[in-house]
């Protein structure tokens, strides 16, 4: 669900799971559920490609949340009350917020009357907060760190690149076991920064034992589209 949750704002924002991204933030209602996830932290970590799962209790006041009224639910149930209903719903501090996640109900005063309003009746909101996206599901609530720094936009176009490079000794025949020799034109700053900066994990992914950043492939290289880049590279047996 966690992974769902934050792959949905991965596409919802065009952020491609191929660029690595800080950390995802999440309340934790209870120690149970905190110990839950902690055990599949390093499944969510690499599904999603985050650098890390961390925690804050729900009390914590980093995420505002706000409730809204479910009036096709509560409508048949309450008929002329439904809209002081509604009113007192809208007006629900931050505890009663917790109280109707952890119970699936809160009690709920209007004038004279008390109400037990059940999680079915209402929706719960988890507003954005600067430099996060957020998403709820449930009781579940995920924030998504989507500052991308210069190291995380480097490592990024590396996976892109580990990616056509792959699909270029598929499409050549290359065996599996092949070690290869790739040349690089370096015709972008930008590109030959990030290939340089993480030869070292490109060459084991591709199974390379040469990365060279030359200045002109002389029509011998194969021109394959990156997001804003043009590839020219040639990769050959070793």
């Amino acid at each position: 669900d966690i992974c769902s949750l934050v792959h949905s704002l991965r596409k919802g924002h065009k952020i491609k799971v191929r660029q690595p991204l800080t950390k995802v933030l999440i309340p934790v209602l209870s120690e149970k559920i905190r110990q839950q996830i902690e055990h599949v932290a390093p499944i969510i970590m690499n599904e999603v490609n985050v650098k890390s799962v961390e925690f804050v209790s729900d009390d914590s006041g980093i995420l505002k949340k706000k409730i809204k009224p479910n009036f096709k639910a509560l409508g048949p149930k309450y008929g002329k009350n439904m809209k002081s209903i509604g009113e007192g719903i809208v007006a629900m501090t931050e505890s009663q917020i917790r109280e109707i996640e952890r119970n699936g109900q809160v009690t709920l005063t209007v004038g004279d009357s008390t109400f037990d309003i059940l999680n079915s009746e209402i929706e719960i909101l988890t507003e954005d907060v600067p430099g996060w996206l957020v998403a709820s599901a449930g009781s579940l609530t995920v924030a998504l760190d989507v500052t991308i720094t210069d190291e995380l936009r480097q490592e990024g176009i590396a996976r892109d690149f580990v990616n056509r490079i792959q699909n270029l000794r598929k499409d050549s025949g290359f065996e599996v076991t092949d070690k290869i020799k790739i040349s690089l034109e370096n015709n972008n700053a930008e590109l030959a920064d990030a290939v340089a900066i993480n030869k070292n994990y490109i060459c084991q992914e591709v199974q390379a034992i040469a990365l060279d950043l030359v200045t002109d492939l002389n029509g011998s290289a194969s021109g394959i589209e990156m997001d804003e880049f043009l590839l020219k590279v040639k990769i050959e047996v070793a």
